[in-house]
């Protein structure tokens, strides 16, 4: 499924949001570059968990997924790598979830992406 996208008055709003949130950011650096390096890359981060989950939790579902799928890549049916293996979410804005990934190798992940014009 496509993820979906702001219509033209959706985006008007974000877009102010974002210049609102840039504005207080540059207030509360109060000229120190280095400050507002930190804060924003403290939103950065913390806007990300909200909708990624941290990188602990994903590494949990990870695991779990591996045992779940026999060490097996559901679309090629291969063994999965000790490392680099990707979960893929069946619905982005569902998160990454038991019930919403499956555990793949990055060439199958790619390919499907492209196969769903995703890419």
């Amino acid at each position: 499924m496509a993820n979906r996208r702001l219509t033209p008055d959706e985006l008007s709003h974000v877009n102010a949001l974002l210049d609102e949130i840039r504005g207080k950011l540059a207030d509360l650096a109060g000229g120190d570059r280095e400050l507002l390096f930190a804060a924003r890359r403290r939103l950065v981060v913390r806007l990300s968990y909200d909708e990624r989950s941290t990188p602990a939790e994903r590494n949990k579902i990870k695991a779990a997924k591996r045992i779940e799928q026999n060490g097996l890549c559901p679309l090629c049916g291969e063994e999965l790598p000790d490392k680099y293996a990707e979960l893929d979410r069946f619905n982005a804005c569902d998160g990454y979830t038991m019930e919403n990934t499956r555990l793949v190798h990055h060439a199958c992940h790619v390919a499907d992406q492209a196969k769903k014009r995703y890419l």
